[in-house]
This record gives C-alpha cells, sequence and structure tokens, in this order.
C-alpha cells in the first residue's frame, strides 16, 4: 500500500496581488507525475485544499480536473477540510465526487461512524483504515458552558479532540478485527500540535481557545497524516506523526524550508518506510537582506535573460539607520531593466526596533499629532500601486479629522 500525504494547497491564493494560479497547476501536473510513476494506491490532502471559503472559479475548475485525473490513475483521492475550506463549498460536489473515487470529510459534524472506512488498494481490496480527520470546530465537538474560564475551555476543546480521536480510533481497531485482515489504521488532523515551527503564513486557528493540541492526544494509529503548518516536520520524535507542510511558498519566510510530500509504504499493517519527496519550485522567488548597497550588488545578478521570461519575485529587507522616505523610489531605480518584481519591501527588524525604541523614549507632549501619525506610518510599509492609494487615502482621512478636531477645539 503506498500513500502520498500532502496539504494545505490554498489554491486562489492572492500573493501581494499575484495568483498562483500557474504554480498551483505545475505542482497538481508533477503530482500526477507522482502517482503514475509510483503506482500511489492513495493520496490524502489533510486540510486547505482552498485559500478562502468562496475560492475564484478557477480555484474550483482546478480543483476538479485534478479529481478527474487522478480518478484515471485508479488512484483514490481523501480530502479533508482545513480552517480556510468552506464546509458547505466541499460538500456541494461531494456526492459527485465519490463516484470518481474521491472522498470528502469536509467536517467532524456528521455522524461519527462516516468519519472512519477502508481505503481499497489498486485491485480493489481493503489496504487500510482511515479516522478521517478535519478541521475540528469547537462548536461540533464541545458545549460550552456559562461562566467557563479561557482555561477550563482550552481544556475542555483539548479533551474533546481527544476524545473525538479516540473514538474514531476504537470504530477503526473494529472494522480492522471484523474484517480478519493485516490493516494499518492512519488517522488524519488539521491543527497545531505542540511544538512545531510556524511560518509567517499560517494563521492560529484556535485563537483564544486552543494554542496547540498536546501529541500524546493522538491515538496510536500506524501513521498520522497532519495538515496546518506549512513546514514540513515530525511531530514529537514521533517519525510516523507529520506535518508534509504545503506544496509552494506562502510566504517569503517558506523558501528557507524544501517543500515536499510524503510517501508513505506499508506491508500489510507495518510501516514499512517514509519518504519526501522534493517538489520543484515553480516560481522564481527570492528574499533580499542588507543595506541598500549590498542590496544593489546582489541586484546586479538579475539580468534579463532572453531565453526565460520568468520574473523572479524578490521580497527586499532594507537595513539602514536612517529613516528613508524615498526608499520605494530608490529601489524602484535599481531594478529598472531587471528580470525581478518586488513584491515585498520591508524595514529590517533592528530599524523597527529602534524606531519603536525611539516611539516609547518620546512623550506625547513633545510630538505634534501629526508627527504621532508619520511614526506610526513609518513602521509599515506601502510598496504597492495599491498600497500606495490606501496610504494617500489614509493620510488625507487623517488630515480631514484632524482639521475638524481642531476646529471644533478653537470654536469651544
Amino acid at each position: 500500500m503506498k500513500i502520498l500525504h500532502t496539504s494545505d494547497w490554498h489554491l486562489g491564493q492572492s500573493f501581494f496581488t499575484k495568483s498562483r494560479k500557474e504554480e498551483h497547476q505545475g505542482f497538481i501536473n508533477w503530482l500526477l507525475q507522482q502517482v503514475e510513476s509510483e503506482q500511489i494506491d492513495a493520496v490524502i490532502i489533510a486540510g486547505d485544499i482552498f485559500d478562502t471559503g468562496t475560492p475564484p472559479s478557477y480555484a474550483r475548475e482546478m480543483y476538479n480536473q485534478f479529481v478527474v485525473d487522478i480518478q484515471k490513475l485508479n488512484c483514490v483521492l481523501v480530502v479533508l477540510g482545513g480552517n480556510h475550506d468552506s464546509v458547505s463549498t466541499l460538500n456541494e460536489s461531494k456526492q459527485i465526487l465519490a463516484c470518481l473515487n474521491t472522498i470528502v470529510v469536509a467536517s467532524t459534524g456528521l455522524a461519527i461512524e462516516q468519519q472512519v472506512f477502508t481505503i481499497p488498494d489498486k485491485s480493489g481490496q481493503p489496504a487500510a483504515i482511515l479516522c478521517a480527520v478535519p478541521f475540528i470546530r469547537a462548536r461540533d465537538v464541545l458545549q460550552s458552558h456559562a461562566g467557563d474560564t479561557g482555561l477550563q475551555k482550552r481544556q475542555a476543546l483539548g479533551d474533546a479532540i481527544k476524545q473525538h480521536y479516540q473514538s474514531l480510533y476504537q470504530i477503526a481497531e473494529t472494522k480492522r478485527q471484523e474484517s480478519g485482515l493485516d490493516l494499518p489504521i492512519i488517522a488524519t488532523g488539521h491543527l497545531t500540535a505542540l511544538g512545531v515551527s510556524q511560518s509567517e503564513s499560517v494563521r492560529d486557528i484556535y485563537i483564544g481557545t486552543l494554542d496547540g493540541f498536546a501529541a500524546d492526544g493522538f491515538p496510536p494509529a500506524d501513521y498520522i497524516a497532519l495538515g496546518h503548518i506549512h513546514k514540513p516536520q515530525i511531530v514529537a520524535k514521533s517519525e510516523h506523526i507529520r506535518y508534509c507542510g504545503s506544496p509552494i511558498p506562502l510566504s517569503f519566510d517558506e523558501l528557507g524550508s524544501q517543500k515536499q510530500v510524503m510517501l508513505v509504504e506499508f506491508s500489510g499493517a507495518l510501516l514499512t518506510s517514509i519518504t519526501p519527496v522534493d517538489i520543484p519550485l515553480f516560481q522564481p522567488m527570492q528574499v533580499i537582506k542588507g543595506d541598500l548597497a549590498a542590496i544593489a550588488e546582489r541586484l546586479k545578478s538579475f539580468e534579463i535573460n532572453p531565453e526565460s521570461d520568468q520574473v523572479t519575485w524578490l521580497c527586499l529587507e532594507v537595513d539602514s539607520q536612517d529613516y528613508l522616505s524615498d526608499l520605494q523610489q530608490r529601489i524602484q531605480a535599481m531594478t529598472e531593466g531587471l528580470n525581478v518584481e518586488v513584491l515585498q519591501l520591508r524595514r529590517s527588524r533592528n530599524q523597527r526596533r529602534q524606531l519603536l525604541s525611539q516611539m516609547q523614549s518620546e512623550t506625547l507632549a513633545e510630538l505634534t499629532p501629526d508627527e504621532v501619525f508619520e511614526k506610526r506610518l513609518a513602521m509599515e510599509t506601502f510598496e504597492t500601486d495599491e498600497e500606495q492609494t490606501t496610504l494617500k487615502q489614509v493620510k488625507q482621512r487623517f488630515s480631514q479629522i484632524l482639521s475638524e478636531v481642531v476646529h471644533q477645539g478653537t470654536a469651544e
């Protein structure tokens, strides 16, 4: 039995106003090649197939076409809902996709017996039992009580999720015993396990309730396929509990880790291997840090390549002791004629800290309202045309409000 574990596709994502359509299509084509060449029996997508609850039409079309294409390869597809996914959006095509060898579990708000099922191999024989756990919404597993403290709510939710896993595992154990077959039990999840490393693009999914789920709450499944964290990693030093990560970099800070899917192989119920399979980078992206001179030197390597029309997306982090009001204009001059596009321009963390420290050492009595406003804006970056338009509108609105306040104070 061969399984490919992937997650966090975020189809339809807009990245600094840029579409990820071509990257996602490149990944899907690559994944289908892996399914065919490795003779994969099942692909598990552990949540966040879409980036929003109302994905653009091209993202839905891409999803539907993938289901059709993978069905032609005689491979089972399991789709779990994530915190970004809309339960109703995933469920609207659930019955149709079931006819195409695809199982969709959008939420835990259905009969518990419907969340445990057998996955067949390519010959149609039972090969594994899956405890299909999507993103768990508190209302689906927990009844709140008036007067509970924040700590009590966190503990209650953690206990409820643990109990949910145990209930599913018991059903899976019963199914395995009744089948009389030597089948592995696989569990899934879309949550933050304690002790993992997150990236900037990961949104906290249990804000105010549960910060992280303790690994000892997982059942003794043979493999646990997790989603939500975008960097591949092992949980609690347990090789069989894995985050595979997102297939494309969803933020610039994810460039530091190789994107992967997990190839999981079983011989009967025995887990024989877990092999990370590296995913190609379908869109050139780089982060360049340093002062303006260092950045200018690095940019020289990005000359127009007549053999390729692929533009490199850049995040520039500028380290300067001075506040540069014309920073954007300087960067535009540096990149003119180069095969790059600056999507994110920000000041270094050290400079942001210095600005904050300087502001904290000043008292409001020493500053005019305009100075306070400008110092706050200096901590942000406005690099795109859209953001520059927003900045202009914000400044105009502030001037209008300040004028009204001053006028009222004079009148009184």
